[in-house]
């Protein structure tokens, strides 16, 4: 119930951010300026391609069909191999929520600007979040 319960909560968090990245591929702009980092309170003038939108907005949605598979959900086979899968990902989300100590994460150095703000207060937390869960189930199972 533990792993079941754990999994479905990250399913839906998967699914909530891949929706976001495919909203976003469809052009809306609902929340993007505080999505892309930036040097000073100005806008980020990067423009992120559709492509990498996509690829993130697959994998993302990718993830939540794994945790909705690792939750008896859906019953999906998938090669031996993906088991690293439920160790890669809570590896990723915790080292993006540590950061690159630059512009991201728990030790970045710019701040003060739209993307530093909406990292501190939901980026960050939320990475963390995602790799507590993710260690948690894999760690229970071996318990």
């Amino acid at each position: 119930m533990f792993i079941t319960t754990l999994s479905i909560i990250l399913a839906i968090v998967f699914i909530v951010l891949s929706s976001f990245h495919f909203y976003w591929l469809a052009g809306g702009t609902w929340g993007l300026e505080s999505v892309i980092p930036s040097k000073s309170k100005q806008a980020s003038t990067l423009r992120i391609p559709k492509f990498a939108t996509l690829i993130v907005a697959l994998g993302l949605a990718a993830f939540a069909l794994l945790y909705l598979a690792r939750s008896g959900l859906v019953n999906v086979q998938f090669p031996n191999w993906i088991q690293y899968g439920y160790w890669f990902i809570p590896a990723i989300f915790s080292l993006r929520g540590i950061g690159d100590f630059n512009y991201v994460g728990l030790f970045k150095k710019v701040k003060g600007t739209k993307f530093s703000d909406a990292d501190s207060k939901i980026f960050v937390p939320l990475c963390l979040f995602i790799g507590i869960l993710g260690f948690a189930i894999q760690l229970y199972q071996y318990a």
